[in-house]
């Protein structure tokens, strides 16, 4: 049976068309009305409310608590002070990626750790021999995105904390309307947001009081097809989407590296050894197989195609999870895993893995889609990433 997030109560009776999914064992809302666009639209110009509660959530203490972290992630978390997070990949001795998340340095030897899978036997497993306690808390920390625009403002109508400056990646402590909330400037949505990690207990009430505050932002509740839009363009990976965790692929290529995944960046190489890291180094040397891009694809020729049969234009607004080939000149060069219309962008964008020698921004690929129920070849333009990035994601008052 699935089980229920601290907020079904609130989210159950605001569904209008039965849009429901499964998200790591929970029942979360695709979106609330029979389309997502509303939904959409409010992240990119007003706020929106997502209920995120899914994500595992281990907390993390001991006096061995920091060389336990820093042996298990690529990042350096000695560099995340208390009141920081981070981003971090971990991987297996051969630098496959597990999974990915966040670590939040709650106090002295005191963190807590987020995932997008179960990850409590594997923490526990290398964490042998060490002075460090592993604690599951997923079902006792309800937590919310609040996302888009006006968010920053909203939440400063429910709490004195100093929210204009929290900095990306800072969290603080606070309460509102009488019940203690963390408050962090992250989320998955490439925009200016927060996610509010709250008591389970306490979960209801927040979501009240949010949704009463919201009614002056245009604040609506939203669900994963809103979200998943966003992410990808934000160029933001998704586990068992964009990437197999090695846990879970069959051959050794259907796994990937944090290099393969652009996420050069989340690799402290001089903190000192840690999971995978002779592996990465040597693939550091010698060069990825693949790396990820984002894709351009040619949606005039898409509706062009589709006009000439005298058909609307299908363009996903709905994001397509799929493994499709890329081809040029007629050898498969990599494969795109997610897609979809960009109204904020008016694009057809997608994330793909290329072969570096195709990855460079501005060759030309082609993909396959469907037209009428015929594959047809369109070409599409890689480009980096992020597709959208707005200044106010990471800006402070």
């Amino acid at each position: 049976m699935l089980k229920k997030t601290p907020f079904h109560s609130r989210t159950s009776a605001l569904m209008q068309a039965d849009q429901w999914r499964r998200w790591a064992g929970h029942t979360v809302a695709s979106s609330y009305q029979m389309t997502h666009d509303r939904e959409y639209l409010a992240l990119r110009n007003a706020c929106v409310l997502i209920d995120v509660s899914p994500l595992c959530k281990y907390q993390i203490k001991g006096t061995d608590s920091l060389k336990f972290l820093n042996r298990l992630v690529t990042r350096d978390v000695s560099k995340c002070p208390v009141g920081g997070m981070l981003y971090t990949p971990w991987c297996d001795s051969r630098g496959k990626v597990l999974d990915d998340g966040t670590i939040a340095h709650l106090g002295e030897n005191h963190y807590r750790m987020t995932s997008a899978e179960p990850n409590l036997r594997w923490l526990q497993d290398n964490a042998i021999g060490m002075d460090v306690q592993i604690e599951d808390v997923s079902e006792e920390v309800g937590t919310l995105a609040l996302q888009g625009p006006k968010s920053r403002e909203l939440l400063m109508t429910l709490t004195d904390a100093p929210l204009g400056q929290l900095k990306y990646y800072q969290f603080l402590n606070t309460d509102i309307a009488g019940v203690p909330v963390m408050i962090s400037r992250t989320g998955y949505t490439g925009d200016l947001g927060f996610e509010v990690w709250v008591d389970a207990k306490d979960a209801e009430k927040i979501w009240d009081v949010i949704i009463q505050a919201g009614q002056s932002f245009a604040l609506q509740p939203a669900g994963i097809w809103a979200l998943d839009q966003a992410r990808i363009e934000a160029g933001l990976i998704m586990l068992d989407i964009d990437y197999t965790p090695v846990n879970k692929a069959m051959t050794d290529a259907q796994a990937s590296t944090p290099l393969e995944l652009g996420l050069n960046w989340a690799i402290s190489w001089k903190k000192g050894n840690f999971i995978g890291r002779k592996a990465l180094m040597e693939e550091k040397n010698r060069g990825s197989v693949t790396v990820l891009v984002g894709l351009e694809i040619d949606h005039k020729e898409f509706e062009r195609q589709h006009h000439e049969l005298g058909l609307t234009v299908p363009y996903p607004f709905i994001a397509w999870r799929e493994v499709i080939p890329l081809r040029l000149n007629g050898e498969q060069v990599g494969y795109a895993t997610s897609g979809v219309w960009s109204p904020t962008l008016k694009k057809y964008i997608s994330l793909a893995h290329l072969q570096p020698q195709h990855a460079q921004p501005g060759t030309i690929v082609q993909i396959e889609l469907t037209v009428d129920r015929y594959k047809r070849s369109f070409n599409a333009k890689t480009t980096g990433l992020p597709f959208f990035s707005p200044p106010r994601k990471k800006d402070t008052l």
